[in-house]
């Protein structure tokens, strides 16, 4: 019996891997097919070319290609580190670019929330009017809830940013006290164990999350490609606009996707940071900030330790 149940255990795991394997393999084609073959998954007039998409932003194939396009760079950066370097150097400046820009959604959540209590208080207005001809109008309290979705921009957008910053609150037991290089180890680890699952788990679970509020009938994680096929037959946009109170703000949809941008920018950060963990390994304690563009508020008044 126990001889049995482990040649079972054996035959599950070689099976495992070969699959695993196959999938790489595969990865390949699928990235190969899809660019060439885009009307059959960007052309949204056809239905079944949206159902498309929706299959494979959340699919095993599509994680398989991202995943393998990652093993492809690592592999020719720990050959050409130079190469890794301009990678490293792309990845951290999309992040900061991204953040930089909608760092100013705070300043505009500021300025309407002034522009609410002025309405309100001094003017009396239950509604605010923006434009000529037709003008834009909503109730006061559709402004109120709309700076929501600006915190949400500043935290989904922004986070990376503040990554690549060194702003976010760490909790450090062992890590000062380490060795320069077992302290790239650790971030190595870190980037691995945590950030890449996380961003995986948080993208897999929210894409279909996402468009269950913008089509229907609702696809599911649990649907085939050929179930979503035959769905498409009855598919129609329908966008999520319902408020939570009267009048309110009605584009919540929003909040899906502000969540799809947050999981795929973490994951291209967490790819960041390995690869510039393991320069820095590999380089040595001199290499350590290359490249690395942080803000600063001027000598003597250092937005960042370190940054002078």
């Amino acid at each position: 019996m126990e001889d049995s149940a482990t040649n079972r255990g054996f035959e599950a795991l070689f099976d495992w891997i070969v699959w695993f394997f196959q999938n790489i393999a595969m990865a390949f084609y699928n990235f190969g097919y899809a660019v060439t073959h885009p009307q059959l998954w960007l052309d949204w007039s056809d239905k079944e070319a949206l159902m498309r998409f929706v299959y494979y932003g959340g699919s095993v194939e599509f994680f398989f290609v991202v995943f393998t396009a990652v093993l492809v760079v690592t592999a020719i950066g720990m050959w050409h580190s130079g190469f890794l370097w301009r990678v490293v150097r792309i990845l951290e400046g999309f992040a900061n670019t991204v953040g930089r820009f909608f760092t100013w959604a705070g300043m505009l959540m500021v300025v309407q929330q002034v522009i609410i209590v002025v309405m309100q208080r001094i003017f009396n207005r239950p509604d605010i009017v923006f434009g000529l001809g037709i003008p834009v109008e909503f109730d006061i309290s559709w402004y109120a809830e709309e700076l929501k979705l600006y915190n949400a921009m500043v935290v989904a957008l922004c986070a990376t940013y503040t990554f690549v910053q060194g702003g976010h609150v760490r909790v450090d037991l062992i890590y000062a006290g380490v060795r320069f290089r077992t302290k790239k180890v650790i971030d190595m680890v870190g980037s691995v164990i945590f950030m890449l699952p996380l961003s995986i788990i948080v993208w897999m679970y929210g894409w279909f999350f996402m468009w269950r509020h913008l089509i229907v009938p609702n696809p599911s994680a649990s649907d085939t490609l050929e179930r979503l096929l035959l769905k498409s037959r009855a598919l129609r946009w329908n966008v999520e606009t319902i408020s939570f109170s009267p009048n309110g703000f009605s584009a919540y949809f929003l909040f899906k996707i502000l969540l799809m941008c947050f999981a795929g920018m973490v994951f291209i950060q967490a790819v960041a940071f390995f690869h510039r963990s393991f320069l820095e390994f590999k380089e040595g304690e001199g290499s350590s900030g290359k490249y690395l563009d942080r803000d600063s508020l001027g000598e003597g008044e250092e937005a960042y330790e370190g940054t002078h």
